[in-house]
């Protein structure tokens, strides 16, 4: 049995030498037609057996290099793109990153072959997970380089298909930096309606991922609302629009305090989906200023996606700094005034941190009133506020809509069980 497992061994050199010798049979081909079609020819045969890697290697080498014409070889590796995903994933990826470092000293002149490489090679990556990896390997093709001629969808296409990639992976400023490029090759008349679509969903979500939590909310409640439903290829389910209003909802409660915020609450609330929602409690809470209870905010918490619950620079997380200016807003619906040291048990936290909170507040002109430094209080003003007198006329007609819708789910329940009673009276 050992003899001839090392005659084996010795035909492996004497296999690689074969095809070395081959290859340069095929160079020494005059007629270049007949040159290429003898290139594709071989090329078939070592992509059909796709577990003799070093074959496909040093063919991707011999093509490559300076001793087979430009105009040959820039045909053949793009025919070796093209039939690349008939090979197994691992082996796609090996024989695609290997194409890409052999060519790596001549890109330009087999950029339409590396750029399909490289496609295939990030959706391995995208199989496997590795979506920085998937975005990276996208990111360097070359879209501008004026080589190839593309299209201004193609390049928003390759640009948000980046950004979602990146943003797999919590990767923010990558991914609106990508976004950003998408932006300005946007045309309301020529691009893709479904481009646009999926422009819009990006954006809103990159705004999320950065914590811009009032602007994402305003994009995703534009998104939960939209009237039409079909994007050229694409459309849009009644879950699509539901998920929607659900990021939006999630959004506006992460927002900070204020007069902006109460005002989209508001809308959000008066959705007639809204009771639907599973925030819907903290989002009737946060419209109508009432206090939020901390088991309700832990079932909120247990819903948000692991950005959502990062750690500020003081410890908290976003949703207790959303949760204890809420809060504040909603003593200041209780109170005239209240001591920082009252106003730190009811929030939770100390003295110091409540005044703080209060005070940057202030400042931002999202509560009215003042600060007594001297006795250790807070003043809430009363009625001195248009936009205070604004929310509390929005809450009120919210509360009367309210009432209203819930006598005609009352009413419609009777009459669908008893329907005799719904029957018009005998003239």
């Amino acid at each position: 049995r050992a003899g001839p497992r090392r005659e084996s061994q010795k035909q492996q050199p004497g296999t690689m030498a074969d095809i070395s010798r081959s290859l340069e049979q095929l160079v020494s081909i005059s007629d270049q037609r007949v040159k290429i079609e003898q290139y594709k020819t071989a090329l078939t045969g070592y992509l059909s057996a796709p577990a003799d890697t070093a074959s496909l290697q040093a063919f991707v080498e011999h093509v490559a290099g300076e001793a087979v014409p430009l105009s040959v070889s820039r045909v053949v590796l793009l025919e070796l793109a093209q039939k690349l995903p008939s090979l197994p994933a691992a082996q796609r990826k090996t024989i695609g990153l290997h194409v890409i470092d052999r060519t790596a000293a001549r890109a330009t002149s087999f950029e339409e072959a590396v750029s399909t490489i490289r496609e295939h090679i990030a959706g391995v990556y995208e199989e496997e997970e590795e979506w920085s990896e998937a975005a990276r390997m996208l990111s360097a093709i070359p879209l501008d380089s004026g080589i190839r001629q593309l299209s201004n969808d193609y390049k928003v296409e390759k640009y948000i298909k980046i950004a979602m990639l990146f943003l797999q992976d919590d990767e923010s400023v990558n991914a609106e930096q990508c976004i950003n490029k998408a932006s300005l090759l946007l045309d309301a008349e020529t691009t893709d309606p479904a481009l646009m679509l999926q422009h819009k969903v990006c954006y809103a979500r990159i705004l999320d991922a950065k914590r811009k939590f009032l602007e994402a909310a305003t994009r995703f409640h534009q998104l939960s609302t939209m009237q039409t439903t079909a994007f050229g290829s694409r459309s849009i389910s009644e879950e699509d629009l539901t998920t929607s209003l659900q990021m939006a909802a999630t959004c506006a409660i992460l927002a900070p305090a204020g007069p902006q915020r109460s005002r989209l609450l508001g809308t959000l609330y008066k959705d007639e989906r809204a009771p639907r929602l599973p925030n819907y409690r903290v989002l009737e809470k946060m419209f109508m200023d009432r206090l939020l209870q901390q088991d309700e905010v832990g079932a909120f918490a247990a819903t948000l996606a692991e950005h959502q619950r990062a750690t500020l620079d003081d410890g908290s997380t976003v949703l207790d700094r959303a949760v204890v200016e809420h809060n504040m807003r909603a003593v200041s619906r209780l109170y005239e005034n209240i001591s920082f040291e009252e106003l730190g048990a009811l929030l939770g936290i100390d003295a110091a941190k409540a005044e703080k909170i209060a005070w940057g507040m202030l400042l931002d002109k999202r509560l009215d009133g003042s600060i007594d430094q001297v006795d250790g209080l807070l003043h809430f003003a009363r009625g001195g506020s248009a936009d205070h007198s604004s929310d509390k006329l929005v809450a009120f007609d919210v509360q009367i809509e309210h009432i209203c819708r819930s006598v005609e789910a009352v009413a419609s329940a009777v009459a669908k069980r008893y329907p005799e009673l719904a029957a018009p009276a005998p003239a």
